[in-house]
């Protein structure tokens, strides 16, 4: 392990916007997020598979109305979204380190306002169907989390995973799909997204990728 990454893993340990394994609020927060973390009756928003946490904490910002939740497994990753957070003194963000498929633990159904997936993995083969997290399992996780009417955001750069989004939604009773385009920079939408990008969407626009974007919202 390097240095840094060693650093970035006893930020994590120390930092109290990071939930991870070993934590007493780890076992305890689930259904409690905003009497126990945040200690207001904000919107709760996750940002799933959050990656450095652009999302959560460029939100975070615009929104100090609403409490962020940026949900990663990598620690080194979300430990430098953490230090973001701390440093522009962003309360209402936080961080847990946690697998998607694993987010029932730490959350009761209908305790979540709104999903970001921001850029997922495309699995592109056939035979990692399964592990695309816009694939219908994963839809019904976050359909058991969020409230009605709760809205989920998708966005990538993938086109055939766009595609294959799109239609699995439309297919899918739980969620109701409110609004898309296939190049998100000439649209309307894209004043929703406030100019945040990850990390990964600056690399990929800078080598001409045409990115993409879904809205849906929980309807039973």
């Amino acid at each position: 392990m390097s240095r840094r990454k060693k650093h970035r893993f006893e930020h994590n340990i120390q930092a109290d916007n990071v939930i991870e394994r070993g934590k007493h609020l780890y076992t305890t927060i689930k259904g409690k997020w905003n009497e126990v973390y945040f200690r207001n009756d904000n919107p709760i928003v996750l940002e799933l598979a959050c990656g450095k946490g652009e999302y959560s904490v460029g939100l975070g910002e615009v929104y100090p109305d609403k409490n962020f939740i940026g949900i990663d497994i990598k620690g080194d990753r979300i430990a430098r979204g953490s230090k973001r957070a701390i440093e522009k003194g962003l309360s209402n963000v936080c961080f847990l380190r946690a697998g998607i498929q694993f987010i029932e633990e730490f959350f009761v159904d209908a305790e979540i306002d709104e999903i970001w997936l921001i850029n997922p993995d495309p699995q592109p083969r056939d035979k990692e169907e399964k592990r695309r997290l816009t694939n219908e399992k994963y839809l019904l996780l976050y359909s058991k989390v969020l409230k009605l009417d709760g809205q989920l955001n998708f966005k990538t750069d993938n086109d055939p995973l766009y595609k294959y989004t799109l239609k699995t939604l439309q297919n899918f009773a739980e969620f109701e799909v409110t609004d898309y385009t296939e190049n998100l920079y000439s649209s309307e939408l894209y004043t929703e997204h406030h100019g945040i990008k990850t990390h990964y969407e600056e690399l990929f626009v800078g080598q001409g990728h045409i990115i993409s974007y879904i809205k849906s919202k929980k309807v039973k």
